[in-house]
């Protein structure tokens, strides 16, 4: 009955050390998801005109 109890508080603790590591890995997964967003929308940020650039050589014909 020992080897039992002591194989089920074995097993509890594996579950929960496996839980605790993929909600580590969620939480890593969500902080890159979130960097990404802040990224991609800081680069929509950037423009600042309207007007299409302007070539700095004319066009060869």
């Amino acid at each position: 009955m020992y080897e039992y109890e002591l194989h089920q508080i074995r097993s509890a603790e594996l579950r929960r050390q496996a839980a605790d590591e993929r909600l580590a890995r969620e939480a890593v997964r969500s902080r890159r998801a979130a960097r990404r967003e802040q990224a991609r929308q800081a680069a929509e940020g950037e423009v600042h005109t309207e007007r299409p650039r302007r070539h700095l050589f004319a066009r060869a014909s």
